[in-house]
């Protein structure tokens, strides 16, 4: 009877142990991520990083917290003009939505729209830019050095994570 008590025990050293085994793979894996992306609402890259990864990807998540917060405020501008653009956007979209469910179905309106978009779009664009440019003018030369440092880290991981 003791030998199958001991073989029981056994059993459940095992068990416990594979279950300690799966719970540190666990919190590896969760303190990797944490490490990588940084934690609460806006990650590491900053409380603009989805908006300034659009705009710049690698040039704007070269930026420091600091330096991505003084280009998105060169970016922002009036609230109105804000949900100006917002409600723009939103009837643009209707818009199209309509013209895609026309029947029957006419190329030329939906070209004009998706043409303005761009327009929109390229705007912005050259307006993340400029704010780039300007940014970039006012910081020290061992600043700018230690950017292009930064970019070019985010380049290398970029090339080896998508050309492997």
């Amino acid at each position: 009877m003791s030998e199958q008590s001991g073989n029981h025990g056994r059993g459940w050293r095992v068990v416990l142990i594979l279950s300690l085994a799966l719970n540190l793979v666990v919190l590896g894996a969760i303190g990797g991520w944490v490490l990588r992306h940084g934690i609460g609402p806006h990650g590491a890259y900053g409380p603009h990083a989805a908006r300034m990864a659009q705009m710049g990807g690698p040039l704007t998540h070269a930026l420091d917290a600091e330096g991505r917060e003084a280009v998105a405020a060169r970016l922002r501008d009036g609230r109105g003009a804000h949900a100006a653009r917002r409600a723009a956007l939103r009837e643009s979209f209707e818009a199209l939505l309509s013209d895609l469910r026309a029947q029957p179905f006419d190329p030329a309106p939906v070209e004009a729209r998706l043409a303005a978009q761009r327009v929109r779009v390229a705007e912005r664009f050259e307006a993340g830019h400029a704010a780039l440019v300007a940014h970039l003018m006012a910081m020290s030369d061992a600043g700018r050095s230690a950017y292009a440092g930064r970019l070019e880290e985010n380049v290398r991981r970029w090339r080896h994570r998508h050309h492997r």
